[in-house]
């Protein structure tokens, strides 16, 4: 059977405890970079084959991942940080596993996305993830695609494009939005900063960005999700 295991985002103890048992009875781990997944395997001891499995050779690698699959040995798929699939390779070989009737299970554990919402105070009985926007082609069609969403809106982005992207988010979804930019989470440099937007483009012009960054979107519909709140 397949195992997705959920990889720290940033502090190597936020790997569960079970993440750690499939790891080091599995046949194979496959990794999306496995210079980035040897540091975590060595923290916890772990020695297993490891093979690339990454967005540039997973059409190629599928069959002979699927023989091995069938022939009975165990894999687990590891992505550098967080849930495989969730922006990062794992759904071509998930659904190819599915449609074999190979076993897959899912362990609960990190994505950057869900302690940003939750931090940033911004209502989360409703939201749409984006992800990574397009970096070209197609790019101001998301963005006003999300600007009719009423609720909040949760994108990744890379510290090299923050600001060009907050800059965005005011001229297509409006300067009067709040947004929180969570960076490092779980790390040494952890920050959740609310600001709206047009501030938070002052702040991040003084202060470049690093680091792995979510950015969480106020949406125009801030009601309570408690009933007896009118």
């Amino acid at each position: 059977m397949l195992y997705i295991v959920p990889t720290p985002i940033g502090n190597l103890d936020d790997m569960t405890y079970r993440g750690v048992q499939v790891l080091r009875t599995c046949d194979v781990i496959l990794a999306e970079d496995t210079r980035t997944s040897k540091k975590l395997l060595q923290h916890y001891q772990i020695d297993k084959p490891l093979w690339a499995f990454h967005a540039f050779n997973e059409h190629k690698a599928l069959k002979g991942i699927l023989d091995n699959l069938h022939q009975g040995k165990t894999l687990a798929l590891i992505s550098d940080a967080g849930t495989p699939g969730i922006s990062d390779p794992g759904f071509l070989l998930v659904r190819a596993c599915i449609a074999e009737n190979i076993k897959v299970s899912c362990l609960p554990g990190a994505t950057a996305f869900v302690p940003a919402l939750v931090a940033s105070g911004m209502t989360s009985d409703k939201f749409y993830f984006e992800g990574f926007l397009p970096h070209k082609k197609g790019r101001q069609t998301r963005l006003k695609y999300l600007a009719q969403l009423s609720c909040t809106i949760i994108l990744y982005e890379s510290p090299y494009r923050l600001l060009k992207c907050l800059e965005e988010i005011r001229e297509y979804l409006g300067n009067e939005r709040n947004v929180c930019v969570a960076r490092e989470i779980s790390k040494v440099y952890e920050e959740f900063l609310v600001l709206d937007v047009s501030t938070a483009i002052q702040h991040y012009t003084n202060h470049p960005p690093k680091g792995e960054i979510v950015i969480v979107i106020e949406g125009t519909a801030n009601t309570s999700s408690n009933p007896d709140k009118e």
